[in-house]
């Protein structure tokens, strides 16, 4: 990629909504050979030829739910840092299961790294155009002036009662979540409230949060 954050919506279609080939291409053109993936289900490490297992997980992806609808909502992109930040939200439905679908929202943090040209790729490699040979892509990807980005880890990130829409198909386990996280937020009011001497001292004594404790405190 010459321009991350307005490439990547594009990436991210052709690796959720593409043919098997054009996804298996797509994935050789923008991932490192030693990318790493992370999610709530699975994990590839990083090493050599870990991109291949990516493939593999994206290929199982698609086939248990051929048709994936799927939103970008926004791309946040540090470019200090090499991250882009992607919230998404999909509905993703198994085909298997009548009448399940799944509407998730997740953010995809994308490390990436700056080569000034391609770095070595494998001798297998499949246009993601049709009319567009991989040498022809690769020659006009070398010959540009701009340095490239590629995507060195992907980490999907959900929250937990998004993670549980995924085997909740009625939403039964997101409304106990949700009661839940009601009650955690009650405890905190309760927590607050009676230790609320605590808040002084830290307030009166020590004065936020520096090096010194409660029993420094109290010692003098």
């Amino acid at each position: 990629m010459e321009d991350p954050a307005s490439e990547i919506p594009r990436v991210i279609r052709l690796l959720t909504q593409s043919t098997p080939s054009t996804q298996r291409a797509t994935i050789e053109k923008y991932f490192t050979p030693s990318a790493s993936f992370t999610h709530p289900f699975c994990r590839t490490g990083s090493f050599e030829g870990s991109r291949w297992l990516i493939w593999c997980i994206y290929r199982w992806y698609k086939i248990m739910s051929p048709r994936i609808e799927i939103t970008i909502d926004g791309i946040a992109y540090d470019e200090k840092n090499l991250t882009l930040y992607v919230n998404i939200h999909q509905d993703f439905r198994i085909w298997v299961i009548p009448f399940f679908n799944a509407p998730v929202s997740l953010v995809t943090v994308l490390r990436l790294v700056r080569y000034p040209s391609l770095p070595p790729q494998p001798s297998y490699s499949t246009p993601i155009n049709p009319n567009e040979t991989a040498n022809n892509s690769l020659h006009r990807s070398t010959s540009s002036e701009k340095p490239l980005y590629f995507i060195q880890s992907q980490n999907d990130l959900y929250q937990v009662n998004e993670f549980f829409k995924f085997f909740s198909q009625f939403g039964v386990l997101s409304v106990l979540l949700l009661l839940w996280q009601f009650a955690a937020t009650a405890l905190c009011i309760a927590g607050a409230v009676i230790f609320w001497p605590i808040s002084w001292v830290e307030q009166n004594v020590i004065g936020g949060n520096r090096e010194k404790s409660i029993g420094d405190a109290v010692r003098g």
